[in-house]
């Protein structure tokens, strides 16, 4: 797959794959040029702050509204099974990673939902889903419900959208807009990893405050796609997700067929080992917001819908402080996944391909041996490497799915035991 990339996020692009294709002076002429349709693609409500608004036009071959009455998707039974309503127990839970499906799964069918919050209409909230693929998409997918954060952890994906193509590899992640056509293709072979679909406010840059004007993830190192589209006739299936279910069409062409675009809503594809990590030089363990990519603000200030959190190879120097995460309990609720390498606060149990979650104020932090180790270490300058682990934080509390309560692992509480008791004097 042919790729390229303009630098940026949230900022306006411009780009054509025919010259001319893109009209000048005029977001929506009377008569586009080549017959194109102009169509709007908008990610905020049209009355939004000018700083918040974020929309695209886009020049295509057919508008997206030719389709025929959708019917209900049988596929995909465990993406987006709906909530678990029994009283939820208050533990924490870890899962090892998933095992690749036995026949031949594509991206859409190989998606398993772990954990969700919030109704999709509510426009609030976040679910956490885990994919695992051993064959091309010959479809095309789109998710009406929330904006997807696509993190590989086995295999490169290619991802054919409407706006471009995106070539995605383990340690990078892709942002695919709510409501954007794209078809998955695997270079390996197989592929898995996690996605987070967020129902809320679009993921952002978070502010730097007393950061200043640099720190954590640089917009330059966001990569939008350049234009490319299909010009394919014959039925082509189109799955939606709407209202946390599935649904399907069939049309009579590519809807990737976007000959040129310009604005600030697109795809865009991050490299997580380009994050310019901040800590601290004296003494104290910083907040781990200290590491959020981006953002999703709620109505509360302060106070976020999902951040998306890395914690990627990076210098420990503090001075009398223990390093690794402390023991702490969090009105946020936290989920956990490792794409490479092991997690400083624990010594076994936590794979890549695997995942945790410590919902709201549950007690949490390093496991006993990672408690000994970094209790009894010489505080010398010390590199943590060879690691890439994630966090995807929300204010609401996550609801695992069936699937997930059914396959957690059974000790996981057992990595707190064993602490000895505190002798005073």
């Amino acid at each position: 797959m042919a790729c390229g990339y303009m630098s940026g996020f949230g900022g306006h692009f411009e780009t054509e794959t025919v010259a001319g294709a893109l009209p000048e002076g005029r977001n929506s002429p009377q008569r586009p040029a080549f017959g194109l349709y102009a169509e709007q693609l908008s990610g905020t409500a049209f009355t939004a702050p000018r700083h918040e608004n974020r929309r695209s036009w886009l020049y295509r071959m057919r508008p997206t509204a030719d389709h025929r009455p959708y019917q209900r998707y049988e596929g995909a039974a465990l993406f987006a099974p709906g909530p678990v309503e029994t009283p939820l127990a208050p533990n924490r839970l870890r899962w090892d990673p998933l095992t690749m499906p036995e026949t031949p799964t594509d991206f859409v069918d190989g998606l398993v939902t772990m954990m969700a919050n919030r109704d999709p209409a509510s426009l609030e909230g976040v679910a956490v889903h885990v994919y695992r693929a051993t064959k091309d998409m010959d479809r095309v997918f789109f998710d009406a419900d929330g904006e997807l954060l696509i993190i590989p952890e086995q295999g490169r994906l290619d991802l054919a959208t409407e706006m471009g193509r995106i070539a995605l590899e383990p340690g990078e992640i892709a942002l695919i807009p709510r409501g954007l056509r794209f078809r998955v293709a695997l270079p390996d072979g197989t592929a898995r990893g996690y996605v987070a679909e967020n129902h809320g406010t679009l993921f952002r840059l978070p502010e730097l405050g007393p950061l200043g004007s640099n720190g954590l993830a640089a917009a330059r190192d966001f990569l939008t796609p350049v234009a490319a589209y299909e010009d394919e006739d014959g039925p082509v299936q189109l799955v939606q997700k709407n209202l946390g279910s599935l649904w399907t069409t069939t049309l009579d062409h590519s809807p990737l067929d976007v000959v040129a675009w310009h604005g600030n809503l697109a795809p865009c594809k991050y490299d997580l080992r380009r994050f310019n990590t901040m800590g601290t030089v004296s003494f104290d363990h910083p907040d781990p917001s200290i590491f959020t990519v981006l953002t999703s603000p709620s109505e509360t200030p302060g106070r976020a819908n999902a951040d998306f959190v890395v914690f990627p190879p990076r210098w420990m120097v503090a001075e009398d402080t223990f390093r690794p995460p402390w023991f702490h309990r969090n009105v946020m609720s936290e989920c956990m996944g490792l794409i490479y390498g092991a997690y400083d606060a624990k010594a076994e149990g936590f794979q890549p391909g695997g995942m945790s979650l410590h919902n709201l104020m549950a007690g949490h932090g390093p496991d006993v041996a990672s408690w000994q180790a970094a209790s009894a270490a010489e505080l010398k300058p010390h590199k943590i490497d060879g690691t890439l682990a994630f966090m995807v934080e929300t204010c609401w509390p996550y609801r695992p799915t069936q699937f997930a309560l059914d396959r957690a692992q059974s000790d996981y509480d057992a990595a707190w035991g064993g602490f000895p008791k505190a002798q005073l004097p």
